[in-house]
């Protein structure tokens, strides 16, 4: 059975996430390298995406993405001890 091009479509964006994933921690850890605070990394970092959702979304895109993000984080995603089921 091939996968169907929704299947395609989420697979490139799962791959460009991961990519981005990636990015992100070789400039956390490049951050941390130089002695920058981890907050003040993840500030700098949560302001510059809202930036640039902003930019690119509008207001009202950033908001739903906090949004998101919100009920990601209260169900757990990104919680350090998260267990996959």
């Amino acid at each position: 059975m091939e996968p169907s091009l929704n299947d395609i479509d989420d697979m490139i964006v799962h791959e460009k996430r991961q990519a981005a994933l990636e990015y992100q921690n070789e400039a956390w850890a490049d951050g941390m390298a130089d002695g920058i605070e981890p907050e003040i990394i993840a500030d700098a970092a949560i302001a510059h995406a809202i930036r640039e959702t902003i930019r690119n979304q509008g207001e009202q895109g950033a908001e739903a993405l906090l949004e998101s993000l919100r009920e990601r984080m209260l169900a757990g995603e990104f919680s350090p001890n998260r267990t996959l089921q």
